[in-house]
């Protein structure tokens, strides 16, 4: 016997067919002798239709009614879930973030767990025979008032559960079975890889691979529980097991790079500050000016000097834009810099591969194969486990694809087993 946290998402509860799909999942699950916690996301568009309905009646909403309205999207899905379980005549209790006791900061329509003290209710329910169903993506603060956790949110609050409670693990249901080697929508050699480490799914999830929400990961990493990434449409789809260290490298090879994949993001713009005086103090003051406004910037660089004189790019959320460049504009009349450039037409192409750090060649590879296809390149990032590229938007899918077939990722298998010579 088992003890799991199941998360379905919204394109898992659309209709009344697919949630008793999911039902049913529950119930085999529960007759199987497991122990069964379901966190589930709003139905279908229902989150989308409630922020449009606040800014139909109000152009800027305020923050915490925001989380008032979006998280009724929640507790619809739970109750009617619920619903149906038992109409397969097994018991079932819905609870709220709140009633799980998820606490979090007072940050309105973002908000980051703080802790969960509601476990004893949670285990009470499930030693009683129930399927529990709780309301992901929400919680409350220490005043009482409700908070939403942000898009994806609701990973995390399974996750977190997860934690919480001790599951043997937390299965993240979507309308994709499992994580690829590249989005196999623009990239049709991409194929499903089997399991990952958490650095590697960081990093993948920080890169633009929508799978997993990136916070997930990282509450998963913390508190070491296992994720196991499957399709809410597919019976028994093997899926892709997230875990500390799999086992996957080429047993004929003791150390090499374990290619992962190749990540994509076009929900960024550049932003550049041109002549920039290149002075002590400079760089500290633009960045928290972007903290402030709650800017998450990505991929920075500052050009050498010339002349007393330097730009400053860096990359933001598209969704960010608009208050990103009245900020930087006013802060450009405040140092005495040039003006901004920006540009909203690109793309984050990223390599993430173990063992990169320790192997020369990875990055001539990388950008000799972007020059072969006249992409060109407009910053760099990198880690130990990631190259990031910035590219014009229009170049995104061919960059994906060469880098693919550049680095082995066309070949079937574990990436252990790529035959790329460095």
């Amino acid at each position: 016997m088992a003890l799991v946290v199941a998360k379905f998402g919204g394109s898992s509860v659309a209709t009344p067919e697919r949630i008793k799909n999911v039902a049913s999942r529950l119930v085999r699950r529960h007759q199987s002798g497991d122990q069964v916690v379901c966190v589930v996301s709003a139905m279908g568009d229902n989150t989308d239709y409630l922020l449009d309905l606040a800014h139909a009646v109000n152009p800027n909403p305020p923050a915490r009614e925001m989380d008032m309205l979006l998280s009724t999207g929640e507790q619809v899905s739970v109750a009617v879930l619920a619903m149906a379980v038992e109409a397969l005549g097994v018991p079932a209790v819905s609870h709220t973030g709140a009633q799980v006791g998820i606490i979090t900061d007072n940050t309105h329509t973002k908000a980051k767990i703080d802790r969960i003290v509601g476990m004893d209710r949670l285990k009470s329910d499930l030693d009683d025979g129930n399927v529990v169903i709780v309301a992901g993506f929400q919680g409350i603060d220490a005043q009482g008032e409700i908070t939403t956790l942000g898009r994806g949110g609701s990973d995390t609050t399974a996750v977190a559960l997860a934690a919480a409670i001790g599951a043997d693990y937390c299965e993240i249901y979507s309308d994709v079975d499992g994580v690829y080697t590249a989005d196999p929508r623009i990239c049709p050699k991409a194929h499903r890889l089997e399991r990952l480490s958490y650095d590697e799914m960081l990093e993948l999830s920080a890169n633009g691979a929508g799978v997993l929400q990136l916070r997930a990961v990282e509450v998963a990493c913390n508190h070491g529980v296992v994720i196991h990434a499957r399709s809410s449409f597919i019976l028994d789809s093997p899926g892709t097991i997230i875990e500390e260290a799999p086992d996957r490298m080429n047993p004929d090879r003791m150390e090499g790079v374990v290619f992962a994949g190749i990540a994509h993001d076009l929900s960024e713009a550049k932003i550049t500050l041109r002549h920039v005086p290149d002075t002590s103090g400079v760089a500290a003051c633009v960045f928290e000016r972007m903290a402030e406004i709650g800017a998450n910037v990505d991929i920075i660089v500052q050009d050498v000097s010339h002349e007393g004189m330097t730009d400053i790019s860096f990359t933001a959320p598209l969704d960010h834009l608009d208050l990103v460049t009245e900020v930087a504009a006013a802060l450009c009349k405040e140092i005495n810099a040039e003006g901004v450039e920006v540009n909203p037409h690109i793309a984050k192409v990223s390599l993430v591969g173990a063992g990169m750090k320790s192997y020369s060649g990875v990055a001539a590879r990388m950008f000799r194969t972007l020059s072969d296809k006249d992409i060109n390149i407009s910053m760099i990032s990198t880690s130990p486990i990631c190259i990031s590229v910035i590219v014009d938007a229009d170049d995104c899918a061919a960059a994906v694809q060469a880098l693919h077939t550049a680095f082995g990722l066309d070949e079937e298998g574990e990436p252990g087993s790529v035959k790329v010579v460095l």
